[in-house]
């Protein structure tokens, strides 16, 4: 698995309203992200940004990719080490701040995985592998701010 993979996302925008970007708001935020042989997600803008709230924005594909890629490592190491998982759940935030330009970058993103495990015994090591899943995601060494976390192991009931 060494080596180089790309990967290749079509974006496509789909809210020229008949005027196209005439104007700031004559146009929709709407697009359609597809992957070949993959289901399509709709996205626009964040709300406070002329987008629809009914679909994904940028900023929440982009915490939740910092996320997965957290768990599926975290998983990975869990499997390796005898820490048998039967549930993870996240609720990650992330925050970013805007420019006095109306630009903006991400400060900062807190993941807060709750862990699942089968026996009480598990529990300290599945707290510690949070600590290199985070050092081995190819997304938070991807960039240039604080990725934290916040695990809590509990024990199927």
């Amino acid at each position: 698995m060494h080596g180089q993979h790309q990967y290749q996302v079509r974006v496509k925008w789909t809210g020229n309203k008949g005027e196209g970007t005439s104007e700031f708001k004559s146009y929709s935020r709407e697009h359609l992200i597809s992957v070949d042989r993959k289901i399509d997600i709709w996205g626009s803008s964040d709300p406070a940004f002329r987008g629809d709230s009914t679909k994904h924005n940028p900023e929440e594909l982009f915490v939740s990719s910092l996320s997965t890629c957290h768990m599926l490592w975290y998983l990975h190491l869990c499997s390796q080490a005898g820490v048998i998982v039967v549930e993870y759940v996240d609720n990650a935030m992330g925050i970013m701040t805007e420019n006095t330009d109306g630009g903006g970058r991400f400060v900062d993103v807190t993941l807060n995985p709750v862990v699942t495990v089968t026996d009480a015994s598990m529990i300290d090591k599945a707290n510690q592998l949070h600590k290199q899943a985070n050092e081995r995601c190819f997304i938070a060494n991807s960039v240039n701010f604080p990725v934290n976390h916040y695990p809590r192991a509990v024990v199927k009931p």
